[in-house]
């Protein structure tokens, strides 16, 4: 009997397959959840000008020092506009939110702090101007030139926002893997058509497309093929050829009709591991062709399918388009939790806030791996590790989001 391999060690080994899924250019306005491969720098400096941040007057301030409370206005400074020059040093310029400060110019006094009569502003009794105040300086928050946005970061609205500052209509980003869904099965009937009572829906292949797809990990093209062994290599291959990486559901155990093991063998896909020290997902399968495609057998219970894409698939497909390691996340036990196999426990839980900010997780332990109704409402897993049987309430683990 092979010997189960521990769950760092899968990890470990998962990691050593380096697959490069290429990169495209594509659209700002459609790089949502797209991982950059590219720096993005500053086209100028940040702010290009020295930005008023209030509306009301710029004045010069030597003329409030020197006793002027009342400024006769030269001019004014729309948001868009050319930068202004005040020549009079008792006047003022009228300026807006966003608007270049004008030449001679250091102190803006917000209108609330003003009141104009007949082209003269006047200051408020007991208002103290300072030099500089509400003036967003030129380069304060970055320079012409400096690194924005680091290659392998996910890309959302900010970054979106960031790179159009920066001048960029278009993002070099990953290329979407062709991730090829395989379910295995006689038992597995298509949602919507009609089911016999030793049937059951397919389920485990939409659930890996949604999740996928949620991530922006890959584009996905599911298959179903039958506990024929025939037809496996056939179809397999077939979804092989035609994909950057392959996850399969089902047919990866120790039973009769367990036809994928010795299939992708058949296939040329070299086996890095099969059967991990866990649960669920203890007959896990993994290995690599020949050309670096991963290719993940995962068991065909519902949870156990769910955890290991959650725990090893989707990293690996981020990983390969050249995302950022993101900082583990940690969660508290909001319960005791009794687990006596020496196994590395997948624990699916709901997360929520205590009164003192502190993320705790709530176990939702399904009845059975095949139990999938019971993840609905849970936002992912912790990680709770073998050669121990009592897990206190406050119990740090790890977090794995679904």
């Amino acid at each position: 009997m092979r010997k189960l391999i521990t769950v760092e060690d899968a990890e470990s080994r998962v990691r050593e397959v380096n697959a490069n899924f290429g990169t495209e250019q594509v659209p700002v306005a459609e790089s949502a959840g797209r991982i950059l491969r590219q720096s993005v720098l500053a086209e100028r400096d940040l702010p290009p000008f020295d930005r008023v941040m209030m509306d009301g007057i710029a004045i010069d301030h030597a003329s409030w020092e020197s006793g002027c409370r009342e400024f006769l206005i030269r001019g004014e400074a729309p948001a868009g506009k050319p930068r202004q020059t005040l020549n009079d040093k008792e006047g003022c310029i009228e300026v807006m939110t966003g608007s270049v400060m004008p030449v001679g110019c250091n102190s803006v006094i917000p209108v609330e702090r003003i009141s104009i009569t007949n082209g003269r502003a006047r200051i408020e009794s007991g208002f103290q101007p300072e030099p500089d105040k509400f003036t967003h300086q030129r380069g304060s928050d970055h320079r012409s030139g400096a690194r924005l946005l680091e290659s392998g970061t996910r890309l959302s609205g900010p970054e979106a926002a960031v790179a159009a500052a920066a001048g960029l209509s278009e993002v070099t980003v990953s290329t979407l893997p062709e991730v090829g869904v395989i379910s295995i099965g006689d038992e597995l009937v298509e949602p919507g058509g009609k089911i016999l009572d030793h049937q059951i829906r397919r389920s485990n292949d939409y659930g890996i497309e949604v999740a996928t797809r949620i991530r922006r990990a890959g584009t996905v093209t599911r298959v179903f093929v039958s506990d024929d062994r025939d037809s496996m290599i056939r179809i397999i291959g077939e979804r092989l050829e035609a994909s950057d990486a392959l996850v399969l559901s089902g047919g990866v155990s120790m039973g009769r009709y367990d036809h994928v093991p010795a299939v992708l063998d058949a296939l040329g896909i070299r086996l890095i591991f099969h059967k991990v020290s866990q649960r669920p997902g203890r007959p896990m399968w993994f290995g690599c062709s020949g050309e670096d495609k991963p290719v993940f057998a995962l068991p065909g219970n519902p949870v156990s399918a769910t955890v290991c894409l959650s725990r090893y698939v989707l990293p690996a497909l981020e990983r390969g388009m050249g995302m950022l390691e993101e900082p583990a996340r940690w969660a508290r036990l909001a319960r005791d939790v009794s687990f006596a196999p020496d196994l590395t426990l997948f624990l699916p839980v709901r997360v929520l806030y205590d009164s003192e900010a502190t993320l705790m997780a709530e176990p939702r332990s399904p009845n059975t791996s095949g139990d999938f109704a019971s993840l609905a409402g849970t936002d992912g897993f912790v990680e709770l590790p073998r050669g121990r049987r009592e897990f206190d309430a406050g119990f740090v683990a790890r977090f794995w989001p679904w």
